[in-house]
């Protein structure tokens, strides 16, 4: 009888200890998953308080001379963040395929360290291209300027009305030729331009206070004002103006811009802004 109660109880024991082990190593987890939570939530907190690289004036003067070199149009003798450095930065992020964010980072710094100067559509005799996609206007092969890139904002795409007829705010592609020029303010139905060049019917580049990143105006091309009067000074009546999207460009008719006048067509009068 004392034989078989002996290895009932070791058996018990045996039992027993196995289920304090398990405790013991379900604890033992725990605790080290508790840790390793806290330590990742620590790192967290660290790498948010870590202050972020403010950029020197050194830096947004490096900036601004690379800008420069690689075509963009920015004001050379301007002091620190000014519109200029901020529309050129946008431009150059349009054409990068970067966030269009006009912040100069240290990451938009080292990128701008990297970039090669973007190629125009044309070469080989004085123009402006206009790319609808990417939201830039070249100056190309001026004498006052070999290559200059602005940002643009173009037709929204919407549907508006104006003197009782609703049309949409489309900016039409093609080749077209400065016809008309306008120096200072022109008050439209739609709004106020700066040194309107008119380039088909009422569709022209202009200066405006806003030129946000992305497609916003009625038909016209808006440009930063801070470059709108010396675009208008470069530019020439009769110039060749290329705008253009994903599809190849074609040919306008000579029943079209080329040959337009305000004497001979009264409707180009209202301009679209």
């Amino acid at each position: 009888m004392r034989n078989q109660i002996q290895p009932l109880q070791v058996q018990n024991l045996i039992r027993i200890v196995e289920r304090n082990l398990l405790a013991l190593v379900i604890s033992l987890s725990v605790m080290v998953s508790a840790g390793a939570v806290q330590n990742q939530q620590i790192s967290s907190v660290k790498k948010a308080k870590r202050p972020a690289h403010t950029i020197s004036e050194l830096e947004i003067s490096e900036a601004r001379a690379l800008l420069d070199q690689l075509g963009y149009w920015v004001n050379m003798e301007a002091p620190g963040r000014d519109a200029s450095l901020r529309h050129a930065l946008i431009a150059f992020q349009k054409i990068e395929g970067r966030e269009r964010t006009g912040v100069l980072t240290i990451e938009e710094l080292d990128a701008l360290r990297a970039a090669r100067r973007p190629q125009p559509l044309e070469t080989g005799y004085p123009h402006i291209e206009i790319n609808l996609v990417s939201q830039v206007l070249f100056v190309v092969d001026c004498p006052e300027a070999a290559l200059r890139i602005l940002p643009i904002s173009s037709g929204s795409g919407e549907f508006f009305t104006e003197g009782g007829e609703t049309r949409q705010a489309v900016t039409p592609t093609g080749r077209f030729k400065v016809y008309r020029q306008v120096e200072g303010w022109r008050k439209s139905p739609l709004g106020s331009l700066y040194y309107p060049n008119y380039i088909y019917y009422g569709i022209a580049i202009h200066g405006n206070p806003s030129v946000p990143p992305h497609p916003a105006s009625h038909g016209c091309i808006r440009i930063p004002m801070f470059a709108s009067r010396e675009f208008s000074e470069i530019v020439t009546i009769g110039m060749d103006v290329l705008v253009y999207d994903d599809e190849p460009l074609e040919e306008i008719g000579a029943d079209s811009a080329n040959s337009i006048t305000e004497a001979t067509n009264p409707g180009i009068a209202t301009a679209i802004i």
